[in-house]
C-alpha cells in the first residue's frame, strides 16, 4: 500500500539525510589523508586500506543485505544499519591509532551496505509509478551529492577541528535518519523471501573482496606481484562459483533470469558507469586542485561545487523530462553529456584558470544526472516487487563495486604514467623516491629543496596521467552510450509482479 502523501515525502527526507553522510564517507578522507598521515604517523599502506577497507566491506556485503531486509523487514534492517554505521562513525573520531581507524571504517562499511540496498527497496513500496521518477532522483541526488560535498566539509572541518570531526560529523546525522525512518516509514518485507544463503553469500563476499583487493594493492605492489595475482584470479573464481551456486538453487539469491531483461541490463549498465565515473574523478580532482592550481583544502572542495550543481540540474530535469521524451532518451542525452565533460577535462593543462576546470566539471556533473536518475529508476521498474531487496542489492553491489574498481584502474593509470613523466635525475636516490610515489609527496619534496623545477614537472606529469584517465571515462561512455542505443528497449517496463509479469501496480507487503 501506499503511504499517506506528506508523511511519504518526509520519510523520503529522512531517507535522504542518511544517505548525504554515506555519500560523505566515500569522499571525505580525500582531503584528510596529509592530515591523519602526521597526526597519527600513518604509513602509505595504512592511508590506502583506511579508504578501500570501507568500499570493500560495503560492497562485500551488499547482497546478502538485501536479501535480509527482503526476509526480517527493510525498515527494521534500515534502522539497524544506520545504528552500526552511526556507532563506528562514533568509534572512528575517538581512536589514536591507523589500524583503529581501519577497524572503524570497515564497521562503517557494514552499516553502510545495509542501508544503501534498502532505501533504493523502500521506494516502490510507499511510491506510487506516476511519483517514483521524482523519488529516485531525489535518493540518487542525496547520495551523489554526498561525493562531490565530502571534500568541501572535510576541507573545511579540517581548517577548524580535530581530524576526528570528519568521522563526528555522521553521528548527529544518521540519528536524526534512523529516528525518521522509525515514524515516517512502514515496514516492508517479502513473506516468501528465500532463507539466508550463507554459502552463496560467502562466494560473493568472498569474490568481490579478492577482485577489489587485488585491483586496489596493484598500483602498489605491482600486476605480477603474488598476493595482487591471487586476488584477482582467486576472486573471479570465487564469483564464477558462486553464479555456478545460484544456477542450481531453486530460491537463489540473485535471480540469473533479471539478466535476461535488456531494460534492467542496460539501464544498471548506465548507472554502474556513473559511479564508476563520479568515484574515479574525485579521486583524480583534488590533488589537481590543490597541488597543480595552488588551492586550499577548503578551497579545493568549494571547486567541486560546479559538478554538484551539475548533479542538482540533471537529476531534478529528469523529473520534468521523463514522462514526455522517455528514460531512455534521457539516459544516452546524459551519457553523451558526461563523455563531452570528461572529453574537456583530458585536455586540462598545468597552467589552466579555474574557469575551464569549472566548466567541465560542472558539464560532467550534469551528464551523471541526466544519466544515473532515469537509469536507475529503469532498475527499478524492472524488478519483480518480490525481489526489491535483492534487486536493489544487486544492483547496488556492481556500482560500488565498480567505484572502487575505477579507483583503483584510474589510479593505476595516473601513476604509471606519472612515473614515466616525472623528472627527477638530479635528485638524491631518497628525494627521487619520494617524489615519484605521489604529487603530493613530490611537492612537499620540492618544497623543502627549494627546487621550483621538481615541483613543475611533478604537476605536468600528474596532469598527464589526469588526462589519460579522463579520455579513458570519456571513450567508455561513448561505448556504452552506444550499447545503450541499440540494445535498450524504448519505453521503461511498469513495474513487474510476482512471477515477472508486468503490472501497473506496485503495491508490495506492507506491515502496519
Amino acid at each position: 500500500m501506499s503511504v499517506a502523501g506528506n508523511r511519504r515525502w518526509w520519510g523520503l527526507g529522512a531517507l535522504a539525510l542518511a544517505l548525504l553522510a554515506l555519500g560523505f564517507d566515500l569522499t571525505i578522507l580525500n582531503v584528510a589523508l596529509t592530515t591523519i598521515s602526521e597526526e597519527l604517523h600513518a604509513s602509505t599502506s595504512q592511508l590506502q586500506w583506511i579508504v578501500d577497507s570501507y568500499a570493500l566491506v560495503f560492497a562485500a556485503l551488499l547482497l546478502p543485505a538485501g536479501l535480509l531486509g527482503d526476509r526480517f523487514g527493510r525498515k527494521r534492517m534500515l534502522i539497524t544499519g544506520l545504528a552500526i554505521f552511526g556507532a563506528a562513525s562514533l568509534l572512528g573520531a575517538l581512536v589514536d591509532g591507523p589500524g583503529q581507524v581501519i577497524a572503524a571504517r570497515m564497521l562503517m562499511g557494514i552499516g553502510a551496505a545495509i542501508v544503501t540496498p534498502l532505501s533504493m527497496s523502500m521506494l516502490p513500496a510507499v511510491f506510487p509509478p506516476e511519483e517514483r521518477t521524482r523519488a529516485v532522483a531525489i535518493w540518487s541526488a542525496s547520495m551523489a551529492l554526498g561525493l562531490p560535498l565530502g571534500p568541501l566539509l572535510g576541507g573545511w572541518l579540517l581548517e577548524h577541528f580535530w581530524w576526528g570531526s570528519i568521522f563526528l560529523l555522521n553521528v548527529p546525522v544518521v540519528l536524526v535518519g534512523a529516528i525518521a525512518v522509525a515514524f515516517l516509514l512502514p515496514e516492508t518485507r517479502d513473506p516468501s523471501a528465500p532463507r539466508v544463503d550463507w554459502l552463496g553469500s560467502l562466494l560473493s563476499m568472498g569474490g568481490i573482496t579478492g577482485l577489489v583487493y587485488g585491483v586496489t594493492e596493484g598500483p602498489s605492489h605491482g600486476w605480477t606481484d603474488p598476493g595482487v595475482l591471487g586476488g584477482i584470479a582467486g576472486g573471479c573464481v570465487l564469483l564464477a562459483a558462486f553464479v555456478a551456486w545460484e544456477r542450481r538453487m531453486d530460491e537463489p539469491m540473485v535471480d540469473m533470469a533479471l539478466f535476461r531483461n535488456r531494460s534492467f541490463v542496460w539501464a544498471l549498465a548506465a548507472g554502474v558507469l556513473g559511479t564508476l565515473v563520479m568515484a574515479g574523478t574525485l579521486f583524480l580532482i583534488p590533488q589537481y586542485l590543490e597541488v597543480v592550481q595552488g588551492n586550499s583544502v577548503f578551497g579545493s572542495g568549494l571547486r567541486l561545487i560546479p559538478m554538484l550543481l551539475g548533479l542538482m540540474v540533471g537529476g531534478f530535469a529528469t523529473d520534468r523530462l521523463a514522462a514526455a521524451v522517455g528514460h531512455k532518451a534521457i539516459t544516452l542525452a546524459g551519457l553523451l553529456v558526461l563523455a563531452a565533460g570528461l572529453g574537456a577535462g583530458a585536455l586540462s593543462g598545468s597552467g589552466d584558470s579555474y574557469a575551464f576546470t569549472g566548466t567541465w566539471l560542472a558539464v560532467m556533473g550534469l551528464g551523471v544526472g541526466l544519466s544515473m536518475v532515469p537509469a536507475m529508476d529503469t532498475v527499478l521498474a524492472s524488478l519483480p516487487e518480490e525481489q526489491a531487496g535483492r534487486g536493489s542489492g544487486l544492483a547496488q553491489t556492481l556500482r560500488q563495486t565498480a567505484g572502487a574498481l575505477g579507483i583503483a584502474g584510474l589510479g593505476s593509470l595516473l601513476s604509471s604514467i606519472y612515473r614515466d613523466r616525472i623528472e627527477t635525475g638530479g635528485l638524491p636516490g631518497p628525494a627521487g623516491d619520494t617524489a615519484r610515489d605521489s604529487l603530493g609527496q613530490a611537492a612537499a619534496v620540492a618544497g623543502r629543496l627549494g627546487d621550483g623545477a621538481l615541483l613543475a614537472s611533478a604537476k605536468d606529469a600528474y596532469v598527464g596521467g589526469m588526462n589519460a584517465a579522463l579520455a579513458a571515462c570519456s571513450a567508455v561512455t561513448l561505448a556504452v552510450a552506444v550499447l545503450v542505443w541499440i540494445f535498450q528497449p524504448r519505453r521503461r517496463p511498469e513495474r513487474a509482479g510476482p512471477g515477472g509479469d508486468a503490472r501497473e501496480s506496485d503495491h508490495e507487503h506492507v506491515v502496519s
